[in-house]
């Protein structure tokens, strides 16, 4: 039976290279002109590992990219979403969760321009894509649901129609528009957002 102390710097040793094997796809991510030069091979020289580490670690590219997206969303504060559906008052949802996005955006703005030019190009990373951005849609309708079951607005025939435009609000690219026509930081540009929010759910006024 191996020692306990083998077995831990086993298991340190593997996380390690996992970390390692991360940062070298995020770098790729962030620095490849195209999807060819983000493949397992490419990765796998990046970090100095063997492909075969990459696929044991991993299983696919498609894997490797969910590990990536998973590193990106830990490192820019997307474990403090939950908080924004725990609010008692929706609205006060929804501020916190634009807010979150809004950080997670500003966290590596380069990487986050990189994956959207490189995801035309490349089915899975789109697909990746697609997959995280149908649970921040889901995220959405569900602060909107609860705002309509505690005020009555947005109607329910309005619901998907809301949903559409705050997911839109929320999403990367309109983050990167206003941050750049405006210059500002992502605390200001949520302040926007939010104002944004209450003219398409009808309580500006409020």
């Amino acid at each position: 039976m191996p020692r306990p102390y083998r077995l831990g710097a086993r298991k340190a040793s593997a996380e390690e290279t996992r970390a390692r094997v991360i940062a070298a796809a995020r770098e790729l991510l962030a620095t490849s002109s195209s999807p060819v030069g983000f493949s397992i091979d490419a990765v796998a020289r990046a970090a100095d590992v063997a492909r075969m580490t990459v696929y044991y670690q991993f299983g696919t590219k498609a894997g490797l990219l969910q590990a990536v997206f998973d590193d990106l969303a830990a490192k820019g504060g997307m474990q403090q979403l939950p908080a924004a559906f725990q609010k008692a008052d929706p609205m006060e949802g929804l501020d916190e969760f634009i807010g979150v996005f809004c950080r997670f955006w500003g966290s590596d703005q380069a990487i986050f321009r990189r994956l959207r030019a490189l995801a035309a190009l490349d089915p899975e990373l789109d697909a990746e894509l697609a997959s995280r951005e149908q649970g921040a849609r889901q995220g959405v309708r569900v602060l909107l649901q609860k705002m309509t079951e505690a005020n009555g607005r947005p109607s329910h025939t309005d619901l998907e129609r809301i949903t559409a435009v705050l997911f839109t609000l929320t999403s990367f690219p309109t983050f990167d528009a206003l941050q750049t026509q405006l210059d500002a930081n992502p605390a200001e540009v949520a302040a926007v957002i939010r104002q944004l929010a209450r003219c398409a759910i009808g309580t500006a006024a409020e």
